[in-house]
């Protein structure tokens, strides 16, 4: 919330708590932004809300709130009652001034805000198995995932970023068989890659490494002893390729849990024993069941085989259970779409023993598209393979390849456009973005310093009071974003904002303004801008790049 909203909801709330004599809740007074700008900066509803509780038509309430409310608030020019009861009012230019020394105090802190104080969250997002490089669907759960964690730590939240590392099962064992098959071929000997097994270069580059760090050891060792060996070794070749590649995207995680840590730990058991000591688990046919079609499910699942053997189902209720254990009572996890299915199923199993309906939020990633001159691309040039996050950050940047993935809703199916990605031109909005922060770079160093004023009266043109409106919304626009783990919200607030900085650039003289009082507060506006801009870059983890 800008500090103009602030004030004149301060404002409001007091002008209706001595006319009327009634206690306001919190969050009743809510304003506004009209869509037509004729019908001023701000709107309330306030006097439909009141209406009931007071008996009183909400165009009357309104009309007797007008002057006291206009008197209350200097930074008020007129109020206008509308419609049904709507009260809009018209900000004089210079009060949006008072938003540029908050933002030069505040400076890389600006757009922090206290919304989510108090919420402890663990977001868990990208947990690729560690089997192979990360692709395309990988990087947009990856970058939304980041982004988010980025956005609730500045709005105060307790956020975890977690990655779940899936190192049990059978996609496992099958990477072991793969690693065995490729370092038996380095050897001369026949070799069959395993039904479900791995391909691709990654596998055989493994083999490699195992046969220089240990020679043929492993040819006629205990295929036990082995299996282990390359199971563990292949994962963590694999993991740590995955991490490096996600440090070179800036997906940064506070924690990694692993399936297996899961069954040393004995929570697997353990959420076994919580399940049925409150009835949930029956056997049947040899195997271990979920009652879960008595909490909405089509059918109840199997959580342990026949054979022994756990379905995926049991140890993910495992991590979840020790998630709250860790004292995080909201979860949020970014799923890819052929997992939508799967989430009644966990949120039944958390339900059932005891937690309610909405400790785990899931945002489903919808799947993405490479295309090149309206034409699907799957094979990368480079490698000749399947693009991967390396690829695309190494073909387009690393900005490009964050804000295309972040610029459209995480729910729509999109497309990843090469051709304009490699663009350096306005077309390319990440070019565009990035150039307006060039621009106010520039001037910035061909100056000295800058006077700072108490107030700033001057700054009264249209489109530098359209600027000072935009810049006091950031806080609010990072809250919101926050709050709905839409860091979109954050890419539009960019480009609508560099979209007024080029044309205020190429309209207005700054540094040859009329007057050197003029050129002073213009050069504060152009700095309080700048910091905003890299403000919000740093949210959406680009870069604020000086030169271009």
């Amino acid at each position: 919330m800008s500090i103009l909203e602030e004030k004149l909801i301060k404002a409001i709330s007091e002008v209706i708590v001595k006319k009327y004599n009634i206690e306001l809740t919190e969050g009743l007074v809510m304003l506004e932004l009209p869509k037509d700008k004729s019908h001023g900066q701000f709107t309330t509803n306030i006097a439909m809300r009141l209406s009931k509780n007071l008996g009183k038509n909400p165009r009357d309430i309104a009309n007797e709130l007008v002057d006291d409310i206009l008197s209350s608030n200097s930074d008020i020019e007129k109020i206008e009652v509308a419609g049904p009861g709507f009260i809009n009012f018209f900000i004089k230019s210079d009060s949006f001034s008072d938003v540029i020394n908050v933002i030069l105090d505040a400076d890389e802190k600006f757009g922090n805000n206290d919304s989510g104080t108090g919420k402890k969250i663990l977001i868990e997002y990208v947990s690729a198995n560690p089997t192979g490089s990360l692709h395309l669907g990988h990087a947009r759960g990856a970058v939304w995932g980041d982004c988010c964690a980025r956005l609730m730590n500045a709005s105060g939240y307790d956020c975890l970023r977690e990655y779940y590392v899936n190192d049990a099962g059978n996609q496992i064992n099958n990477l072991a068989l793969s690693i065995d098959a490729r370092y038996k071929e380095l050897f001369g000997m026949p070799f069959d890659i395993p039904e479900g097994g791995y391909h691709g270069e990654d596998i055989i580059e493994i083999a490699k490494l195992i046969k220089e760090k240990d020679n043929d050891k492993w040819l006629n060792a205990p295929e036990d002893e082995k299996f282990s060996y390359f199971r563990d070794f292949g994962m963590q070749v694999e993991l740590d390729n995955i991490k490096k590649d996600l440090k070179q995207y800036r997906c940064e995680f506070d924690s990694w849990i692993s399936e297996k840590s899961l069954y040393e730990k004995g929570l697997v058991e353990k959420s076994l024993d919580e399940m049925r000591a409150k009835g949930l688990l029956y056997e049947l046919d040899g195997a271990l069941w979920f009652r879960s079609t008595e909490y909405g499910d089509d059918k109840d699942r199997v959580l342990k085989k026949s054979d022994g053997s756990y379905t995926y189902f049991t140890p993910d209720i495992a991590n979840h259970l020790y998630k709250i254990e860790r004292g995080y009572r909201k979860l949020v996890n970014l799923w890819g779409a052929d997992h939508a299915g799967y989430i009644d199923r966990m949120k039944n199993a958390l339900y059932a023993l005891g937690y309610e309906k909405d400790t785990l939020e899931v945002d489903i990633i919808q799947m993405v598209r490479l295309v090149e001159n309206g034409q699907e691309v799957k094979m990368s040039k480079r490698s000749g393979k399947s693009y991967t996050i390396r690829d695309l950050c190494d073909e387009v940047g690393v900005d490009t390849a964050r804000y295309f993935f972040i610029d459209k809703a995480l729910d729509v199916q999109m497309d990843f456009d090469l051709g304009l990605a490699r663009l350096k031109t306005n077309e390319n909005p990440v070019f565009y973005i990035q150039y307006a922060y060039v621009r106010l770079h520039s001037i910035m160093n061909k100056v000295d310093s800058i006077k700072k004023l108490d107030k700033y009266n001057l700054l009264t043109d249209e489109q530098e009071v359209t600027i000072l409106r935009q810049l006091s919304l950031f806080p609010k626009v990072v809250a919101d974003a926050a709050e709905k783990r839409s860091p979109n919200k954050v890419c539009n607030y960019i480009y609508a904002l560099a979209k007024l900085v080029n044309s205020y650039y190429v309209s207005c003289s700054i540094l040859n303004a009329e007057t050197e009082e003029l050129k002073n507060e213009r050069l504060a506006l152009i700095k309080a801008t700048s910091i905003v801009l890299k403000n919000a870059f740093n949210l959406i983890g680009i870069e604020a790049i000086e030169k271009m």
